[in-house]
């Protein structure tokens, strides 16, 4: 008897089967190990698949994904993410990705009432009120996207701030952490100008970015 998700399998074996007669070797070099160079913090969203965004192949990039791309002190599953990712994988690179159209951030921006999640999307509300001169400087019609752009803005901040990141760049490891958003309409990953490789230089890359934020009001 079929599985009822038979289609799902079917469509993994031909991608199997495609890949391999690209390349003969690619699953058998893949099973020996991983070597990326990029840690992806995104939002759980489906229309949001790393590999594909970046056009990177299976074990090119390492990903956490949450609601609403958030890195928060408190969470042990994307502190752990962190510290294998750099400790051991030794990415180069840390790219936390939001995507505008985000139902959590407009959740928290609408002042929405789900459930559970209320709890977790309440750090993007802290970020809507540190952030209330400026949010009342833009369009109704384009606080949902500032919104997402400072979200991600606040946990590039807070990736920074993480013990992990900071001891990497203590004993002199190259990491450079990064806020990026993505369009769903048009498929493009927009750079919100935060590229952080110390910590010293943490806080001109914030206020230059919500800067740029704030000129283009």
């Amino acid at each position: 008897m079929n599985s009822p998700l038979q289609h799902l399998l079917d469509n993994n074996r031909r991608w199997s089967a495609d890949l391999t007669r690209e390349d003969p070797q690619f699953f058998s070099e893949l099973a020996k190990q991983q070597a990326p160079k990029y840690l992806w913090v995104g939002c759980s969203d489906s229309r949001v698949p790393a590999n594909q965004l970046l056009g990177l192949a299976p074990g090119e990039v390492f990903v956490h994904r949450n609601i609403s791309n958030l890195v928060l002190h408190s969470d042990m599953n994307c502190l752990s993410v962190l510290q294998f990712a750099i400790e051991v994988l030794k990415v180069e690179h840390v790219l936390i990705v939001g995507h505008y159209g985000c139902g959590g951030v407009k959740a928290a921006l609408d002042g929405q009432r789900l459930g559970l999640i209320d709890n977790w999307l309440r750090y993007i509300g802290d970020t809507l009120e540190k952030h209330q001169a400026q949010m009342e400087q833009v369009s109704p019609s384009l606080r949902h996207a500032r919104l997402c752009e400072l979200n991600v803005i606040e946990q590039v901040a807070n990736a920074c701030h993480t013990t992990v990141v900071r001891e990497a760049w203590d004993r002199g490891q190259e990491l450079t952490v990064h806020g990026w958003c993505y369009g769903l309409e048009d498929g493009h990953i927009h750079d919100l100008g935060t590229d952080v490789n110390r910590f010293d230089a943490l806080e001109a890359s914030y206020q230059r970015a919500v800067g740029q934020l704030v000129s283009a009001a």
